[in-house]
């Protein structure tokens, strides 16, 4: 495997193992193997898991239903141990203060980084650019009004090829059909406010300005050089209810003033999670959200 693919082997299995649940909040064993060692076998991830739980950093719950799955998520003191770790990026780790807790947040979370799976996948058959810590959950910014908006996950990507190097990024909703359509097509106004959201002190700051190239641009640009597209995966629900679901997103891109000004520069689609599993996210396996035929996430 191509550098970036995985993690680096420089690092020990049992660090990584903390970052990956510092950053990811909570993983399974079958999620973890890919995630960072893809080529070893479930003992050699899974001892030093149990190393881990023995001195106190690491714990589990059973996934109900699973023939005895076990999620692995911090304890608070290794929430203490990870918090300066470079992996995180100055990111507090998650801290799930006991298997009840745990289970609430389940069935999203690991459905996130089902999603991270897939990309990471693809990025390995393609000979891509896409590592274990290039994916940060829950990602929040400001949008005005004392509010935000709170992504699932940023991607970073990298394609490589003979055409050069390109960098993808992209702010990722995982929906498990478990809010109205309504309230799921609503997220995209939230995207489009951060779109153009420029904080007071930068309208006054601009206000003053008596030169063009001195002006200060949306907040987004602190963290991105270029606004990262929207994609949403969707799943738990019947195929119909799913593509209802994305037909409500087109709709909601094609009504709203404000969503549809974004989607005129920020590529937006949809996709089950299902299909990016079985096809890889690179397939022809995302809907626009504007129009056209279904397409690859890096083509939208």
């Amino acid at each position: 495997m191509r550098p970036g693919h995985t993690s680096s082997p420089g690092e020990s299995l049992p660090h990584l193992l903390l970052a990956s649940l510092a950053l990811h909040r909570m993983a399974t064993t079958r999620q973890l193997i890919p995630l960072l060692r893809p080529d070893v076998s479930r003992p050699t991830v899974s001892a030093p898991l149990n190393k881990l739980r023995r001195l106190g950093l690491v714990d589990f719950t059973v996934l109900p239903s699973s023939h005895r799955t076990r999620v692995w998520y911090l304890t608070g003191e290794g929430a203490r141990l990870t918090r300066d770790l470079p992996e995180l990026r100055g990111r507090p780790p998650f801290t799930v203060h006991s298997p009840e807790a745990a289970s609430l947040k389940i069935p999203h979370t690991l459905a996130v980084l089902r999603t991270h799976l897939a990309f990471a996948a693809d990025a390995r058959r393609r000979g891509d650019e896409h590592g274990p810590f290039d994916w940060t959950p829950e990602v929040a910014h400001p949008i005005g009004d004392g509010e935000r908006v709170i992504a699932d996950a940023v991607l970073h990507y990298t394609l490589t090829g003979s055409g050069g190097r390109t960098k993808l990024r992209a702010f990722l909703e995982i929906d498990r059909t478990t809010m109205s359509s309504e309230r799921l097509a609503t997220k995209l106004i939230d995207y489009a406010r951060l779109f153009t959201h420029t904080p007071q002190s930068m309208t006054r700051a601009r206000h003053h300005q008596h030169t063009a190239t001195a002006r200060p641009g949306p907040a987004w640009l602190r963290w991105y050089p270029v606004f990262p597209r929207v994609l949403f995966v969707l799943t738990n629900a019947s195929r119909r209810t799913l593509e209802n679901r994305i037909s409500d997103l087109k709709a909601m891109t094609a009504q709203h003033p404000h969503v549809a000004t974004m989607a005129r520069t920020v590529p937006l689609g949809a996709a089950v999670l299902e299909d990016l599993e079985t096809h890889g996210p690179y397939a022809k396996v995302w809907t626009p959200l504007v129009s056209g035929e279904p397409t690859s996430w890096a083509h939208l």
